[in-house]
């Protein structure tokens, strides 16, 4: 399939051909006709396969058959497409999208997100808003001081809302679609649709269309995944600055789990003579952009973040992604990793792990459905025998059997066999040096 059988308008196709775009991906084949019949979608796909276009297409298709009358008639602050994302980046992403698609139609993109100036938000709201790309705290702001009116809403779109529901956002979010005619059409994105994420599809959506792209249908990420074992967290160190000082490593982000911690990291790099920067979410928005801008045009090679750069941020020419700290949930792995492999690149995604959190490995594996190889180092291998990614044969230092799990004292043999001390084969090293 084109796009040009999908039936778009023609400043449409001519912005996707600009784009160099010429087949839709599969959430974009599945999606787009349904969303321009009218039908409600609710859908879930994996990141970096396009489901942005797929929702962002139809909405402007809408847009563009009644632009010319409604431009005469548009209200300064009733949009006729609301967008709402969790994070400031994923809805600047959005927006940006929107602009680049509907470059050849007159209609008017704003995003609305907490951290940027009210003045300049209230300027450009004024100007009118077809098109609204909002975080949902921000927009409540705006509607609360009477600058956005959602009585005219067309186009209801949830992205990512399994990610607002985890931040807490619930409750915003069902204020704003109660402000919204129940005769809109809603559109709603998830990684999952469980508990509270698909109580409230029901909820918004009248007779849906589920599309779920899973691993099989989706083109698959061009992403190596590998996994590096550490003895402890001055081992992570180490490994790091090894990958870093590799010439291939074009452009990187390291993910951290706490905002100290990335700013500790991004200071010890630039310190050791790394392009490095931090993003995380004490920074005002001004400090965000600079960043995200700085890297790239290039000037920043490696960036340190936490997981609020996993969604919503595309730097074209990204090659790696490193997990220094694991993440709290499978779902913002596959996240963080699609940073990179993005738009048919490939990509090399490296995951340090402790021996304790062997068991995390797998239920992410188990998660995305691919086994996670361990490598190593040369020279930095880890020195605990429970590692997968230990060669076989390697013994520990005589006198003494290595742990498999931090808090573990190393205990001497006083040159006896294991099973010698304990009576029973194989029961010493069951209980402090076994595989798990």
């Amino acid at each position: 399939m084109r796009f040009d059988e999908l039936n778009l308008a023609p400043p449409l196709l001519q912005a996707l051909t600009a784009c160099g775009y010429e087949e839709p991906t599969p959430i974009q084949a599945q999606t787009i006709p349904a969303l321009l019949a009218g039908r409600d979608v609710i859908g879930s796909a994996q990141t970096g396969t396009g489901k942005t276009a797929a929702f962002v297409l139809p909405a402007l298709h809408r847009l563009a058959k009644t632009t010319q009358t409604a431009a005469k008639h548009r209200m300064a602050s009733a949009p006729r497409v609301l967008v709402l994302a969790p994070t400031r980046e994923l809805a600047q992403q959005v927006a940006e999208q929107a602009v680049r698609y509907g470059q050849h139609l007159r209609i008017c993109t704003v995003c609305l997100y907490g951290g940027a100036p009210y003045p300049v938000q209230n300027r450009q709201l004024q100007r009118g808003a077809d098109f609204l790309v909002a975080t949902p705290g921000r927009l409540l702001d705006h509607i609360e001081r009477g600058r956005v009116d959602l009585s005219r809403l067309e186009v209801l779109v949830l992205d990512e809302a399994d990610r607002m529901l985890d931040m807490g956002f619930i409750d915003d979010v069902e204020r704003i679609c109660a402000l919204t005619p129940a005769t809109r059409q809603t559109a709603l994105f998830s990684a999952t649709f469980v508990g509270a994420i698909g109580r409230l599809a029901a909820k918004l959506t009248r007779d849906p269309v589920r599309v779920d792209v899973r691993d099989e249908q989706a083109a698959p990420l061009a992403i190596e995944q590998r996994v590096h074992f550490a003895d402890d967290r001055s081992h992570k160190y180490r490994m790091l600055d090894h990958l870093l000082a590799d010439v291939e490593m074009r452009q990187s982000i390291v993910f951290m789990s706490t905002k100290r911690d990335a700013e500790a990291l991004a200071v010890k790099l630039q310190g050791e003579g790394h392009a490095a920067a931090a993003l995380h979410g004490d920074m005002n928005q001004h400090e965000r952009n600079r960043t995200l801008s700085d890297m790239r045009r290039g000037g920043v090679r490696t960036l340190v973040a936490t997981d609020v750069a996993a969604r919503g941020i595309d730097v074209p020419g990204l090659t790696h992604v490193i997990n220094f700290d694991l993440p709290r949930q499978a779902q913002d792995y596959v996240h963080r990793i699609g940073r990179t492999g993005r738009a048919g690149a490939s990509g090399i995604a490296v995951s340090f792990a402790n021996h304790a959190e062997r068991a995390t490995i797998r239920t992410i594996e188990r998660f995305t459905g691919a086994a996670i190889p361990a490598h190593v180092i040369p020279g930095l291998e880890p020195r605990s025998r429970s590692s997968s990614a230990e060669p076989r044969g390697r013994t520990s230092a005589p006198g003494f059997a290595r742990p498999s799990a931090p808090g573990h004292a190393r205990r001497p043999t006083y040159g006896k066999p294991a099973h010698a001390r304990s009576g029973k084969p194989g029961e010493f090293r069951r209980k402090y040096g076994r595989d798990s």
